[in-house]
């Protein structure tokens, strides 16, 4: 085993057997090196996060802030688009963790959305990698992938309600022709586009009549029109994700139960999204979710190693 140590919410959900699609000639994330000026394995027992006032919310009002959120060891920020979890701390390694782990990072927020301002519907805080600022972005020539080690707490602890309850994704960007309109004619222009493929953890509460017990699955966002793609179900305690971009520009996901490494056996889905060919890798971020009642908190979730590598 190589070394460890070094919202929008969904609207459709296609449901497919997807985790017996074969993987060969794929990229394993985790495959090739590791880029070592990214990543985190919180083994400082003095990492720590500096809230720096009220959390961002551009999405919502189109107000971020600044200063951002950041860690004391510059490789964490504050999405200016969402802000940040109410809990990002260091604790100690759940039961079952990567051999030798001391610290992992617990995630988990209350008021999402625009400070004291409850929505009351289902919002996200995001927790992002500082990627691009320190080794800039990725060319999907170079296979890059992305890995991280996540703790899924007992159903019971849960927020109480079926939905969205986190998420793991990657920031990647493409080429797209718009039009524009100018005074007399319009004119095709070329931009950059930014699209944000990965996992949702979704929970169905047993208090919810449509289901007979508690059980949480995995959704994939997701498929050439960007809905998600109903997966694997989810079980408590360590699980391992993954993501890689081929040089096609296909994302192709990866998950199994536990801390070992991926094998090209545990691909689940490989596709376009919203039907776009990926060109640059920027980084990996993780949302916390929750209902926005400016009362109740979300499901907490603790991650572990997470890490980018490329193939060359």
């Amino acid at each position: 085993m190589m070394s460890l140590r070094l919202l929008r919410f969904t609207c459709f959900v296609i449901a497919i057997p997807v985790f017996f699609t074969r993987a060969d000639g794929q990229i394993v994330p985790g495959t090739g090196v590791r880029q070592t000026m990214v990543g985190d394995d919180f083994e400082d027992p003095n990492w720590q996060w500096f809230p720096r006032g009220e959390k961002s919310s551009r999405e919502q009002d189109d107000n971020e802030r600044r200063p951002l959120g950041a860690s004391n060891n510059g490789r964490w920020f504050e999405s200016p688009k969402r802000g940040q979890p109410d809990v990002i701390e260091r604790v100690p390694t759940p039961a079952g963790g990567i051999p030798g782990s001391q610290g992992a990072l617990k995630l988990q927020t209350m008021n999402t959305g625009i400070p004291h301002r409850p929505s009351r519907k289902m919002e996200q805080d995001d927790f992002v990698m500082k990627c691009a600022s320190r080794i800039g972005g990725i060319d999907v020539g170079r296979g890059p992938s992305a890995t991280c080690r996540i703790w899924l707490p007992p159903f019971e602890n849960w927020e109480n309600r079926s939905g969205a309850h986190f998420g793991y994704r990657i920031d990647v960007k493409t080429t797209v022709t718009e039009s524009k309109r100018g005074f007399i004619f319009s004119r095709k222009v070329k931009e950059q586009e930014a699209y944000w493929p990965g996992f949702f953890f979704e929970f169905h509460s047993e208090t919810d009549p449509r289901f007979e017990q508690d059980e949480a699955v995995l959704l994939i966002r997701g498929n050439a029109t960007g809905h998600e793609v109903q997966s694997v179900k989810l079980t408590p305690g360590w699980w391992t994700f993954g993501m890689s971009v081929s040089p096609d520009g296909m994302v192709h996901y990866y998950a199994k139960p536990g801390v070992e490494d991926l094998r090209p056996s545990d691909h689940l889905l490989s596709s376009f999204p919203y039907s776009y060919r990926a060109e640059i890798f920027a980084t990996h971020f993780f949302n916390s979710v929750n209902m926005n009642d400016g009362r109740t908190w979300s499901t907490p979730f603790i991650i572990d190693d997470p890490a980018i590598y490329t193939l060359r």
